[in-house]
């Protein structure tokens, strides 16, 4: 009687222990398959290929069904940044395009009153002159910076040396240094054999603006062209013996259309520094700032040596 009793329990026991087992697998199974099922839903996402499916009304089910309504939702908004950048993408070309022409006759114009008697010394055809140029310069770095903040303009990124885009640097300001009776030394040489990871048309745009300020901003003395190698980024420093900038100030300069007090005087439109910066970002690397009222400013622009 005993024999038979303890017998049952067993069997009981092991009864018990199987659907516990099957339980606990099942249970395992159907979180693999709901976890495997939201990966899938969310790499469709990230792939721009979610579609949305009908699912049934279970615990997991319903936590699949608000993630699906989640990357529904931002499918669409998807959807609609990608018409407004096309919006954008099209009206910058069109302003590209339409203040062109205009522009260059207005170039035209002022070359022609300039050939005529007394045209090059007429103060009138110089200031014309100068405006339509600013204005041209203006419209072309709008243009510029929001072609990169868009995503219109895509940069192209190559490990290079920098010897090249620093003689390139020298070839365009060293003459506009000299005329305004400041030195341009650029560390031509010294770059030789020293590599980084840049885009060199748009790196040269950038090291340019911060050398263009350097000048702009400096009266006696001149500017300072440098490269530093450390292990993970390589350093341009533009220095200069400027009017220096404000430490409160520093932050401020690379905001869009930003222009100090103390230089309201001098031609300028406030875009130079923060076209540099989204270049360099675009590149993976970073501007830094040091400077002092009275004694000069230095910028390093930091691009990835990979």
């Amino acid at each position: 009687m005993e024999t038979k009793t303890g017998i049952t329990f067993f069997a009981a026991g092991l009864f018990f222990l199987l659907v516990a087992i099957i339980v606990i697998f099942a249970d395992w199974y159907f979180r693999r398959r709901s976890l495997k099922r939201m990966c899938g839903m969310i790499q469709s996402a990230m792939d721009g290929t979610f579609r949305a499916e009908t699912f049934d009304e279970s615990l997991y089910a319903a936590m699949e069904n608000k993630l699906a309504e989640y990357l529904t939702a931002s499918e669409t908004r998807r959807g609609k940044l990608s018409a407004e950048q096309d919006k954008i993408k099209t009206l910058i070309a069109d302003i590209s395009h339409q203040t062109k022409t205009p522009i260059a006759n207005l170039l035209l114009y002022t070359e022609l009153l300039k050939e005529e008697e007394g045209g090059e010394d007429s103060e009138t055809v110089a200031l014309l002159e100068s405006q339509v140029k600013k204005l041209d310069f203006l419209i072309q770095s709008l243009v510029k910076s929001s072609r990169l903040e868009t995503g219109i303009l895509v940069l192209h990124p190559e490990k290079k040396e920098l010897s090249a885009l620093l003689e390139e640097v020298q070839k365009q300001y060293g003459t506009r240094a000299r005329e305004k009776g400041l030195y341009l030394h650029v560390a031509v040489e010294k770059a030789q054999g020293i590599t980084a990871c840049f885009d060199p048309k748009w790196t040269l745009e950038a090291v340019g603006n911060l050398v263009d300020n350097a000048i702009k901003y400096t009266k006696t003395g001149g500017v300072t062209v440098s490269v530093k190698s450390y292990e993970l980024f390589v350093s341009i420093e533009v220095a200069d013996t400027g009017i220096g900038i404000a430490e409160e100030e520093h932050a401020k300069v690379f905001g869009r259309f930003y222009r100090s007090a103390a230089v309201s005087g001098e031609d300028g439109v406030g875009i130079g520094l923060y076209l540099a910066r989204e270049i360099v970002k675009q590149e993976l690397g970073y501007i830094q700032l040091a400077s002092e009222m009275g004694k000069g400013t230095t910028f390093s622009l930091y691009l990835p040596v990979d």
